[in-house]
């Protein structure tokens, strides 16, 4: 195993929990797809990333998967694969999360969990105007539908990096697109440090910006000040770090600014100037 496919395997592992990515014999992987009840035997030559994986197949498909699952799942992997390689970069965290995002989570329901349609409201009910709180669907709650916007993972010495960004525009807001984040993602939740920072311009150019070292001390604050040197506004940033078992001194924090930068520049919210880049071209 090369070392490119050592550090991928690693972040793979540390971002979707153990065993996510278990070797097997000689150059196949068994890949457990997380959100998914299905995992896909795949063969990584000597030579990856140069050249690309090859998927072999499925290896299983878990008792809740539906019939034509399993098959949906590695059309979608083989599809995403083919569009996201690029030889000489890893390409499996990509991979996995274009999966994820079109193709809806496997769940488990039995009948008897099923919801039952409500019963209809009374005849005196339905005259007078009144319905059971029941009959009316409730909508999903705004921080249930937060998009992120996820940087490249960086692993150095075994501690595994990973930045995400997303608009917002109250600073309430972003503390529950947080704490639904911190709610709904269990290695997330788990991770070392979470490490936060906001800026955002209100109504009659009221201004907020606030960051969070999650423990890792000045973390925050060094990534707020680059947001600052960019101009970026009504944006927030979460920099989760899995510790790898050796300190990395200060390189951390020009790790977390990287990856910071890379998931601000991948959400679009990096504007270049471009009376700088004509400057720029003049020799």
């Amino acid at each position: 195993m090369n070392e490119e496919l050592a550090n991928e395997v690693e972040a793979i592992n540390s971002i979707y929990g153990d065993d996510s990515l278990a070797a097997g014999e000689g150059d196949i992987f068994v890949l457990r797809l997380p959100q998914h009840d299905t995992s896909l035997r795949i063969r990584f030559p000597p030579e990856y990333p140069a050249t690309p994986p090859a998927v072999l197949g499925i290896e299983t498909s878990g008792e809740h998967t539906r019939k034509g699952d399993a098959a949906n799942i590695l059309a979608a992997f083989l599809e995403a694969l083919g569009r996201l390689y690029v030889p000489g970069d890893v390409c499996l965290f990509d991979v996995i999360e274009e999966v994820n995002n079109v193709l809806p989570t496997t769940a488990v329901v039995s009948i008897d969990d099923e919801q039952q349609p409500p019963p209809p409201p009374s005849k005196g009910a339905a005259e007078s105007g009144l319905a059971t709180a029941t009959a009316t669907p409730t909508q999903q709650p705004p921080e249930q539908q937060v998009q992120w916007t996820l940087s490249d993972v960086v692993v150095e010495l075994k501690s595994v990096f990973i930045a995400r960004c997303t608009p917002v525009s109250s600073p309430s807001q972003a503390k529950a697109y947080l704490q639904h984040l911190l709610d709904s993602d269990k290695k997330v939740r788990s991770a070392t440090h979470n490490i936060t920072a906001w800026r955002i311009k209100g109504d009659h150019n009221v201004t907020y910006q606030d960051c969070d070292d999650d423990g890792e001390t000045a973390a925050g604050g060094r990534v707020l000040h680059l947001m600052q040197l960019m101009d970026l506004w009504n944006v927030m940033v979460v920099i989760t770090r899995w510790y790898g078992g050796h300190q990395l001194g200060p390189k951390r924090f020009s790790i977390i600014n990287t990856v910071a930068r890379d998931a601000f520049v991948k959400g679009g919210f990096v504007q270049e100037d471009s009376s700088a880049a004509k400057k720029k071209g003049k020799r």
